[in-house]
């Protein structure tokens, strides 16, 4: 009787325990590209073009607890680069909490990819499937731009994003040093990060940032604070006066904050003309704004 392979985990064993006669495992390693194997862990090096700098310690600690009791689930993806020695394309949580389990043999995908792919697909796998700092993502992207001779346009189509949003992550880089830990480290949020952005000079934002932390401030109080640290530009026609609503159209606008669940300001002047101005955080809650205005 054929002796059935050892278990590697209780979600993946159906997948892996076949007959010896049908199974991938007993062919050559080079031969099993798309095929799930298990491969020694001591034979994995990691992949250097991982977007993910921080690994929080807590949560990859769970991780291998929940690996001890259900092993793995999701196996990895590598690519062979010599006999007995590979390199991890993504994965990498994975990988490490394996590690802190005591595991010695991890079941993997086989690949084929080039170093651009190798980076391409890393930088997607996290992107889409974990929860990368916005830090990280932006180094990601410019690494795209810079080692892959992408346009910003190509880098969108790639990572599903449209070019504006890669222009909003690509300008967290230009940011002061402080400003940019403190979104690596999720103090603040990408709007709090454009609106800093406003403030000139890398000693101001650093100054401005203190504010923001030790206040806690929300995003459109960040926008005033950057605000009141630029020149007042003179006046040019005289301004209309600013008409106060009436209740009717007070009462209009709490509806339509509540509708949007925005910020939501309307000015009028003494002629009856005005404005409305929403804010939203980034380009998705525009998008659903959008939608929600559309619908």
């Amino acid at each position: 009787m054929s002796k059935k392979k050892r278990a590697l985990g209780r979600g993946l064993s159906a997948l892996l325990e076949q007959n010896e006669t049908e199974s991938t495992a007993s062919l050559p390693v080079e031969t099993q590209t798309g095929n799930v194997a298990e491969i020694a862990i001591a034979e994995i090096e990691t992949n250097p073009f991982q977007p993910r700098t921080h690994f929080e310690e807590q949560a990859l600690q769970e991780l291998a607890d929940s690996i001890r009791v259900h092993g793995i689930i999701q196996p990895i993806a590598v690519r062979q680069m010599a006999p007995n020695k590979y390199q991890l394309i993504s994965g990498e949580r994975r990988f490490r909490a394996s590690q802190l389990a005591g595991l010695t043999r991890i079941p993997a995908y086989l690949r084929v990819a080039d170093d651009q792919t190798m980076l391409e697909m890393a930088l997607v796998e996290n992107i889409q499937r974990s929860d990368l700092n916005a830090i990280e993502v932006a180094i990601s992207y410019q690494r795209l731009l810079d080692e892959c001779k992408l346009t910003q346009e190509e880098l969108g189509q790639k990572v599903s994003k449209n070019r504006a949003t890669v222009t909003n992550y690509l300008r967290l880089l230009k940011l002061a040093a402080p400003v940019q830990l403190a979104i690596r480290d999720r103090e603040i949020s990408m709007g709090h990060a454009r609106a800093l952005a406003g403030a000139e000079g890398e000693e101001l934002q650093t100054e401005l940032l203190g504010q923001v932390l030790s206040e806690e401030l929300s995003v459109r109080q960040t926008e005033a604070l950057v605000k009141g640290t630029k020149p007042v530009k003179k006046a040019g026609k005289k301004r209309r006066t600013r008409q106060e609503l009436t209740f009717i159209q007070s009462k209009h606008v709490k509806e339509l904050k509540e509708s949007l669940d925005s910020s939501v300001e309307v000015r009028m002047d003494e002629a009856g003309k005005g404005k409305i101005s929403i804010t939203f955080e980034d380009d998705e809650d525009l998008s659903r704004i959008l939608d929600l205005l559309n619908s």
